[in-house]
């Protein structure tokens, strides 16, 4: 969809022209594998992933392609043997909603450190991958105390430290791995001196 392109270059930019390892789900006929090597330039390493064995026509020096399932666990442990970096993950693969959740399940911890996880066709407000994300959302928010008081600084939970933000777009959805530890969350309190209000009827 059109409108993915504006995300795309919002979130992968940052790697156009440098060294990147790109795999990609959902090769079909090949040309989105063209697409990433023009936009990423020469430096990228592209890996496709896909159901279709005739795909492998699509291999070069610079693509490689696995053939299984992407709900498959054994094909994951397969790819992540053989391709130990990877920057970006763009799932356009069979869209089912168990497929996405155990495609991401699988990769978002392998992801390099300022890696980017894109989801596309995510279709129907009662998706139940977007009910997976909203989950994984709200625990970005979770606060474990490390004290009896309410105030920070709060130890950060293992989702915390692996992920940096969350983007949904129509249809699309953009996961950001951290790229700097986050052992704790801070808010530095300013102010904590009760200053009563002016007295302003003199006024």
């Amino acid at each position: 969809m059109e409108h993915y392109f504006a995300a795309y270059d919002r979130h992968l930019s940052k790697f156009r022209g440098a060294e990147v390892h790109i795999l990609e789900v959902g090769v079909y006929s090949g040309g989105s594998l063209d697409m990433w090597r023009s936009y990423f330039g020469k430096e990228a390493h592209i890996y496709g992933v896909d159901l279709e064995p005739a795909c492998r026509v699509y291999e070069n020096p610079g693509t490689r392609i696995f053939i299984g399932d992407q709900a498959d666990k054994d094909l994951w442990s397969h790819v992540i043997r053989e391709v130990p970096r990877i920057d970006v993950v763009i799932d356009d693969g069979g869209h089912q909603p168990g497929q996405q959740i155990a495609t991401l399940e699988a990769l978002l911890p392998h992801l390099q450190p300022g890696g980017v996880y894109i989801c596309e066709d995510i279709h129907k407000s009662g998706n139940l991958f977007l009910s997976y994300l909203d989950g994984l959302s709200r625990n970005l928010h979770a606060m474990h105390l490390t004290d009896s008081t309410v105030n920070m600084p709060v130890n950060s939970n293992e989702l915390q430290r692996l992920i940096d933000s969350v983007h949904l777009y129509p249809y699309l959805a953009v996961i950001e791995r951290r790229s700097v530890g986050l052992d704790r969350l801070e808010a530095p309190k300013h102010g904590t001196e009760w200053q009563p209000f002016l007295d302003l009827s003199s006024h």
